[in-house]
C-alpha cells in the first residue's frame, strides 16, 4: 500500500526552492512542521531541509526523505527507504544466482567459471546481511516508539472520557479529543503493520537465500568433482589412498645394529641374566655346560 502512495507523489528536485514555507506532513497525514530553509552542497544541490517542528525544535531532514505533493511536503521515514533498498538489492542478487544455476545446468563449458561468479554474489549477500542487521535494529526501535505513542494516545482518550463524565469538559471538546486520538491510533497502527510486513518480507528472503545458496554450492561442487574426475582421475585416487611414507617402512624393516664393540660371553650372560631373568632350568644348563668344558680341558692337559 505504501509503495503505491510513494509512486503517486512527485520527487523533489533541486529547483524546488518554493518548498520553503510549505507545511510538512508524514505519510499518514500527521502535521510535522514547516520548511524554513535548505542546506546545499558546493555544486548547489540540496543536502538537507530545515523543518520547524514547534516544541521539538528545528530538525534537519535529509533531502532524499522528502517528496512534494501539491502544496505539502511529505516526509518518508528512513527505515522505509533503507528497507526498500535492501529488498530491491537482495531480490536482484537472488535472481542473478538463479540465472547462474540455470547457465551451469545448461552449459557444461561454464562450470570452470561458475564458482568465481558464485563467490562474487556470495560476497554481495554478506554485505546485504550486515545492512539487514542494522535495518532490523531500526525496525525494532521504531516499534517500541510506536508502542509508546499508542499507549499515550489511548491514555489521552480515556482521560478525556473521565473528564467528560465528571462534567469537567464539554461534549464538543470530548468529541474533538476522541477524533484526534483516534487518528493517531490509526496512523500508529498503519505504520506498525507496515513494519511487520517488511520484517516478514525480509524473513522470506532470508529463507530463499539459504535454500538457493545451498543448492548452488551443491551443484557447483558436483560439477567441479565431475570435472576433476574426467581430466585428472589419477590425482583424485592418490588423494583418497595415499602411500605409506618410506621412512616408516625403513624404521620397521632394517635390522637393529650398533657400532658398539662386542662384549665377552661371560659378561653377556651376566648382563642378560640381570636385565632379562631367565627360568631357573636355563641358568643351570648354562652353568653345567661350563663345568663339563672345564673337566674336559683338565683331562686333556693331564694326558
Amino acid at each position: 500500500m505504501w509503495v503505491i502512495q510513494i509512486s503517486l507523489v512527485t520527487t523533489m528536485t533541486n529547483n524546488d526552492t518554493e518548498i520553503i514555507g510549505k507545511n510538512v506532513k508524514d505519510m499518514y497525514g500527521t502535521f510535522m512542521g514547516k520548511v524554513i530553509g535548505t542546506i546545499t552542497e558546493i555544486d548547489g544541490s540540496i543536502q538537507s531541509v530545515g523543518i520547524d517542528c514547534g516544541s521539538q525544535g528545528l530538525q534537519q531532514i535529509q533531502y532524499e526523505q522528502l517528496v512534494v505533493q501539491g502544496d505539502t511536503v511529505i516526509f518518508i521515514p528512513k527505515w522505509r527507504l533503507d528497507s526498500q533498498k535492501l529488498l530491491r538489492e537482495k531480490q536482484l542478487t537472488l535472481r542473478r544466482l538463479k540465472a547462474l544455476i540455470d547457465i551451469v545446468s545448461e552449459n557444461d563449458d561454464m562450470k570452470a567459471d561458475a564458482e568465481i561468479i558464485h563467490e562474487k554474489y556470495k560476497s554481495k549477500l554478506v554485505s546485504l546481511d550486515e545492512m539487514e542487521c542494522k535495518i532490523k535494529a531500526k525496525l525494532e526501535a521504531r516499534l517500541i516508539e510506536l508502542d509508546e505513542q499508542m499507549k499515550s494516545a489511548k491514555m489521552l482518550s480515556f482521560d478525556a472520557k473521565v473528564q467528560f463524565k465528571s462534567n469537567e469538559i464539554s461534549d464538543a471538546t470530548f468529541e474533538t479529543v476522541k477524533l484526534c486520538t483516534t487518528e493517531v491510533v490509526e496512523h500508529v497502527s498503519h505504520e506498525q503493520s507496515e513494519i511487520l510486513n517488511v520484517k516478514s518480507r525480509i524473513a522470506d528472503l532470508e529463507l530463499e537465500v539459504h535454500e538457493l545458496t545451498s543448492t548452488a554450492e551443491t551443484n557447483i561442487q558436483e560439477s567441479a568433482v565431475s570435472y576433476l574426475e574426467i581430466d585428472e582421475p589419477q590425482q583424485v585416487v592418490q588423494t583418497i589412498l595415499p602411500e605409506v611414507p618410506t621412512e616408516h617402512i625403513a624404521a620397521y624393516s632394517e635390522p637393529i645394529e650398533s657400532n658398539v664393540l662386542p662384549i665377552p660371553e661371560d659378561t653377556i650372560a651376566a648382563e642378560v641374566t640381570i636385565a632379562f631373568p631367565e627360568p631357573p632350568q636355563q641358568v643351570k644348563s648354562e652353568v653345567s655346560k661350563g663345568d663339563n668344558d672345564n673337566d674336559w680341558l683338565a683331562r686333556m692337559e693331564a694326558q
